[in-house]
């Protein structure tokens, strides 16, 4: 389980990178991360969840997408 939970992990840096990568380059990058976290979010709420307990697999959907923009914060002046 922790090997899976650490793939989980390197992908969702993965595509903070990309995003925030992506975002750089608009001339608006926050209303860009904006519109793009608010289609992801649409997605998830689209998508069509098979098996149990599908409202608690949507939320944790939900919450990893508002935790992985939640990461993309101006650099330090470090």
């Amino acid at each position: 389980m922790e090997e899976l939970n650490g793939r989980m992990m390197a992908c969702q840096i993965l595509i903070t990178g990309l995003i925030a990568r992506v975002a750089n380059e608009q001339k608006d990058p926050l209303r860009f991360l904006t519109d793009f976290r608010d289609e992801i979010k649409a997605v998830v709420n689209g998508v069509n969840i098979a098996g149990e307990d599908i409202d608690r697999v949507r939320q944790v959907a939900l919450r990893t997408v508002d935790e992985l923009f939640s990461l993309m914060k101006p650099p330090s002046a470090d």
